[in-house]
């Protein structure tokens, strides 16, 4: 049975926080419907302190700002772009188009499409969140999305050049500088200077979330996303000073963001969570950090492995970190996470920002019925049918006027019965006069 050492605030306060956010969001996307472009600067000005004459970079402009950035930042960037662009075309040769001829002359087909038009929003608030550009913008390209509108905000008023060559390296065909509501409205309902995108990715705080989710069935996105989540499973063998060092890494990306240990030793429980309290004082993002791990930070220490990962999937966390002297157990033992961190040697930072698999990836329990962004979200994946045997013709025909007769679609009925009688002359059994 789990014994919890330290405890999150109440589910109850942060619900009431998001009915909130709900709200104002529901407001701005409204408002950008009505006003369009004028809705979306009068947001900007009062979010981001942002107006310029216009929001979408050109291409002289994009090349001016690239040219800024140090060389050993565009070399890194291209570095971790390309394991991207690998996993994601590794995905890609995964996926198998196919036709099959179930029948005599009956051709049943698959075949993978990808959307027109894709929407990559790349945070910025609090960071240059560089990495989110190669996760979005790099994996539609690789699906062949012909037009990828990449937007992100400005970082106090100031534009955020290692984030624009990201996006430009990564094959954006269109870049904005434009942040949160605003930007994802924008995208989705398209105004007189942008044309609406048929899906958006990417990560964002609680607003750009929501307004993803109210906009969802008008655009597709991704995934309901919230606050970034880490799990740590540690037994024995542990290092709490590991430990408590990569609960941090994700703590820092926001107050809101939980961070978990569940181990199967009390002592490694215990000073973990000591770790955590010594190193936290001095991390220059503790005013994230801090607070999240004094409201969402959890400790749970628990009688056996078997406990542990049961205990694991009922969290459905977006980053497990497996630091057990059996790591790789975890693919057999757990089913609902967004992704896996197998062993000491790898970490959630890993898959953050260099090592390729994408980190845009399912929160609030959504893990239960998804898995993160990849390849396959910006595609399409259709079917098509064709009958050239009039035999097979006939049969389908009248076995599909008696089972929709059944379901008493007459009109379904009829169209069978058209086929048997243009295939093997059956009589209709029906009026047409």
């Amino acid at each position: 049975m789990a014994e919890i050492l330290k405890h999150a605030v109440p589910k109850a306060d942060v619900t009431a926080a998001l009915g909130q956010v709900r709200e104002t969001v529901a407001g701005v996307i409204a408002d950008i419907r009505e006003r369009g472009d004028v809705a979306v600067r009068t947001y900007s000005e009062k979010f981001d302190k942002w107006s310029p004459d216009s929001f979408r970079l050109s291409e002289e402009e994009v090349e001016k700002i690239v040219a800024s950035v140090p060389q050993q930042v565009i070399d890194d960037i291209r570095f971790v772009q390309e394991q991207v662009r690998t996993f994601a075309r590794h995905q890609l040769d995964s996926l198998r188009e196919f036709e099959v001829e179930t029948l005599p002359g009956v051709r049943l087909g698959q075949k993978h499409i990808p959307v027109q038009a894709a929407g990559a929003y790349i945070p910025g608030g609090r960071y240059p969140l560089t990495a989110s550009a190669h996760m979005t913008i790099v994996t539609a390209k690789v699906a062949g999305v012909p037009r990828v509108v990449a937007s992100t905000p400005p970082i106090h008023g100031e534009i955020p050049a290692a984030t624009v060559a990201a996006m430009h390296l990564a094959g954006a065909d269109e870049i904005w500088l434009l942040g949160g509501v605003q930007a994802v409205a924008a995208m989705a309902v398209g105004t007189d200077s942008m044309q609406p995108v048929n899906l958006i990715a990417g990560p964002g705080n609680a607003y750009v979330a929501e307004a993803k989710r109210q906009l969802f069935g008008e655009i597709g996105i991704d995934l309901f996303a919230g606050p970034t989540e880490i799990l740590v499973l540690a037994d024995e063998h542990a290092d709490p000073f590991v430990c408590a060092v990569d609960l941090l890494s994700q703590a820092e990306h926001g107050p809101d963001s939980p961070a978990v240990l569940i181990t199967t030793s009390r002592e490694i429980a215990e000073q973990t969570i000591a770790e955590v309290e010594r190193i936290l004082p001095g991390m220059p993002t503790r005013d994230y950090a801090g607070p999240a791990w004094r409201d969402h930070g959890q400790v749970h220490v628990v009688d056996s492995i078997d406990e542990l990962y049961e205990l694991a999937d009922e969290f459905a966390f977006e980053h497990v970190e497996v630091l057990t002297a059996q790591p790789r157990l975890a693919l057999e033992r757990m089913t609902q996470y967004g992704a896996l961190f197998l062993g000491e040697g790898t970490c959630v930072s890993f898959g953050d920002k260099v090592i390729g698999t994408n980190h845009v990836l399912p929160t609030r329990g959504a893990a239960r019925y998804t898995g993160g962004l990849w390849v396959g979200k910006y595609l399409k994946t259709v079917t098509y049918q064709e009958v050239t045997d009039t035999d097979s013709q006939a049969m389908l025909g009248r076995l599909c006027g008696r089972a929709s007769r059944v379901e008493l679609f007459e009109g379904h009925a009829r169209s069978g019965d058209v086929r048997a009688a243009k295939a093997a002359g059956d009589e209709l059994p029906w009026n047409t006069a």
